[in-house]
């Protein structure tokens, strides 16, 4: 999985550079989470841009995030949701779990 990663103002986003997130490198993404959590992350931003697909895993890896990172006493928060990725959060309802923003700018500025 092609992950680039930054950090601004303590902040870590993950620009995920892929169109799908699904069954075949959702555990990627998970390995790299764990990683992160292990290392001290605890406020994460999330870049779907690239995304245009999401299945089950692919969702079921973004909320074992969320968890981590509330277990941790910080956040994850989306940011970029492409229209199909959208409506598979609002039919899933997870669109009322995690704090969704247009941009990356607008969820680093959430944590001023």
């Amino acid at each position: 999985m092609d992950i680039v990663k930054e950090n601004t103002d303590g902040v870590t986003v993950l620009h995920i550079r892929e169109d799908r997130l699904d069954a075949n490198n959702s555990e990627e993404l998970k390995a790299e989470f764990h990683i992160l959590f292990d290392s001290g992350t605890k406020n994460m931003v999330i870049d779907l841009e690239e995304i245009l697909f999401i299945d089950s895993s692919g969702l079921g890896v973004l909320v074992s995030g969320y968890k981590n990172a509330s277990i941790a006493h910080g956040s994850l928060k989306l940011s970029n949701l492409q229209a199909q990725v959208k409506s598979m959060f609002e039919l899933t309802r997870l669109h009322r779990v995690f704090d969704i923003f247009a941009t990356v700018d607008d969820a680093l500025q959430s944590y001023k």
